[in-house]
């Protein structure tokens, strides 16, 4: 799909309309379990304090990401980061990715942004800002690093 004005739409957890809801979970197991080859509790408990951001084009969910808010004096986390295979190519995760540090940095300022990339995504998100903090380690059976973007 293309030609159509993307939607970003932020909400809590308690926000979303079930259909959205099941829209969002279905993407995140459709990438993560099933492509992905990976099969891992997706339903983590993390969500309740989330904000959720869908990227909308004509009502179709094309990308999504979940941000979760500082523990004490620990960073946001940007997580779940997925572009929907039928918009993927069109740089629909540089812009949710940007649309979230924007969002961190407005909501949590002074506060590092972490967090954990697949390993062959490093220079995707080092692209973005940012840096290895780890070396790299199994999670799940995939190659992961933890990255940060300073404050």
């Amino acid at each position: 799909m293309t030609g159509t004005e993307l939607q970003f739409v932020w909400s809590g957890l308690d926000g979303l309309a079930p259909r959205d809801l099941y829209a969002m979970l279905k993407l995140r197991v459709d990438i993560f379990v099933v492509e992905q080859k990976c099969p891992y509790p997706e339903l983590d408990g993390k969500d309740p304090n989330a904000m959720h951001l869908r990227v909308l084009e004509d009502d179709e969910l094309a990308a999504y990401l979940r941000v979760l808010p500082p523990a004490g004096a620990g960073p946001a986390r940007i997580g779940r980061v997925i572009v929907a295979p039928g918009h993927r190519g069109r740089k629909l995760g540089d812009r949710i990715m940007r649309e979230a540090i924007a969002h961190c940095r407005a909501h949590f300022p002074g506060k590092d942004i972490a967090l954990s990339a697949q390993s062959h995504l490093r220079a995707f998100y080092g692209a973005l800002g940012f840096a290895p903090v780890s070396e790299e380690y199994l999670e799940d059976g995939i190659p992961h690093v933890d990255m940060r973007l300073a404050a």
